[in-house]
């Protein structure tokens, strides 16, 4: 690898027994809730897929950067324009 080269990122398939789209998005919630002060888990690139359809997947949480680092924090089919750090940011 050169200098100039980034390294891979790797991700981490966590399976769940959950049944719906609803309780995993909870899931992920929590787990943003709990975890969020890990630095090395990027929760804006956060997305769902049922089991047997990995490849389709549902993102989470709106992807954009926000100036002085961090995502938005509003869920992926927000209004655009107003993106914000966290929940409770105006």
């Amino acid at each position: 690898m050169t200098e100039y080269e980034v390294p891979p990122r790797w991700i981490v398939h966590l399976p769940t027994t959950l049944t719906s789209v609803e309780g995993a998005r909870a899931l992920a919630e929590a787990l943003r809730g709990s975890l969020g002060h890990v630095t090395v888990i990027d929760f804006g690139e956060t997305t769902l897929s049922e089991e047997d359809r990995q490849f389709v997947r549902t993102r989470v949480w709106c992807d954009h950067f926000l100036p002085g680092g961090g995502r938005c924090a509003l869920p992926a089919d927000h209004a655009g324009g107003s993106c914000r750090a966290d929940r409770g940011s105006p």
